[in-house]
């Protein structure tokens, strides 16, 4: 089976020596997507929404540099730093997918990456020409 990196240009996460995702034969990998911008600078320090809102921009941008869309996602998990949010994050799943949603966790955790992000991102998804909805 075929194994391919994904990339983007620029690449934030260069400097962690992190892939942004792996393709496998027809699935997507896609490494956990935070609220910062091209120059790895985060977005939204204390702001939720525009963090959240950075993030998931970011994983669909991956998810189209390797052949798919968020509409192809079938599992994600959210990391939280306050499950506070819980109700705003199903609320933004609304927004950015759609039916059929994908299968989901959602995971508070005490910290993240940079003491100023909230919430990471990450998928896994089918590639477009693989996809079939039912």
């Amino acid at each position: 089976m075929k194994i391919a990196r994904i990339t983007i240009d620029p690449d934030p996460y260069e400097p962690f020596r992190l892939a942004q995702g792996y393709r496998v034969g027809d699935l997507l990998f896609i490494s956990g997507q935070a609220a910062i911008d091209p120059r790895g600078r985060i977005v939204g320090a204390g702001d939720f929404d525009a963090q959240a809102k950075q993030a998931f921009e970011n994983l669909d941008r991956v998810l189209r540099a390797g052949g798919s869309s968020l509409q192809n996602v079938v599992k994600v998990t959210i990391f939280l730093t306050d499950m506070g949010y819980f109700d705003r994050i199903v609320e933004l799943r609304g927004h950015w997918f759609t039916p059929l949603y994908p299968a989901d966790t959602i995971v508070e955790v005490s910290s993240l990456y940079s003491p100023d992000a909230m919430i990471e991102i990450e998928a896994i998804a089918v590639v477009d020409s693989a996809a079939e909805r039912v």
